[in-house]
């Protein structure tokens, strides 16, 4: 019938005009504040924010060879959940949140899915979004910070033999909800050993 496999493409971002010195003053922020506070490789974490799709699929179908639009069908369903993943310096892994659509627990898996346990045992938290959508936001960010990133920070500091007033660096990327003035204020009342560092948008990467 002439059909072959067919799949979209798109350009990728382009890098902003000024990318060099965003990342050298990102880089400057951090030598600063490493070596004024001190900062150990374990009190320095990168967090970032991924969906996961229950089947995503590759995008593809069978089409006519040539043809220019090509129709798929169920490609615009987009099952999700939001994953908040961070990483020390040192290498740890940090426990992860998962955010589901919905205003309720039963949004989220069962407490009899398999290893249900093991996951809450490591300190993974799954979480209702509050809202119409799988995304995080103010409430979801609070959750993460206070339950588990500000722990994890409390636990090194301590087998570290730091105290509690010993600053700490958490990498984030530019995200409209995390750079807003209501999460900084919230933050620093909160958190105030915790420096946020902001990661250059528009491709400079995590």
């Amino acid at each position: 019938m002439g059909w072959s496999p067919r799949k979209g493409t798109r350009a990728a971002q382009k890098l902003p005009i000024d990318w060099e010195e965003l990342l050298e003053k990102s880089f400057l922020r951090k030598v600063y504040a490493i070596k004024e506070e001190d900062i150990l490789p374990q009190f320095i974490v990168n967090s970032d924010q991924t969906n996961v799709v229950y089947a995503p699929g590759d995008k593809k179908t069978w089409a006519e060879t040539g043809a220019a639009q090509v129709e798929l069908l169920g490609g615009d369903e987009k099952r999700a959940f939001t994953v908040n993943v961070s990483v020390a310096l040192d290498g740890s892994v940090l426990p992860f949140q998962a955010i589901y659509t919905g205003k309720t627990s039963l949004s989220c898996p069962s407490p009899l899915s398999p290893a249900y346990d093991d996951t809450k045992s490591y300190g993974f938290r799954f979480e209702p979004s509050g809202t119409n959508t799988y995304w995080s936001n103010h409430e979801m960010m609070h959750s993460y910070v206070d339950n588990i990133l500000a722990p994890y920070f409390e636990r090194v500091k301590a087998a570290a033999k730091r105290p509690p007033s010993q600053k700490t660096i958490w990498m984030l990327d530019v995200w409209s909800v995390q750079r807003s003035e209501a999460f900084r204020s919230w933050m620093s009342k909160n958190h105030p050993t915790i420096i946020l560092d902001y990661v250059p948008g528009g491709g400079c990467g995590q």
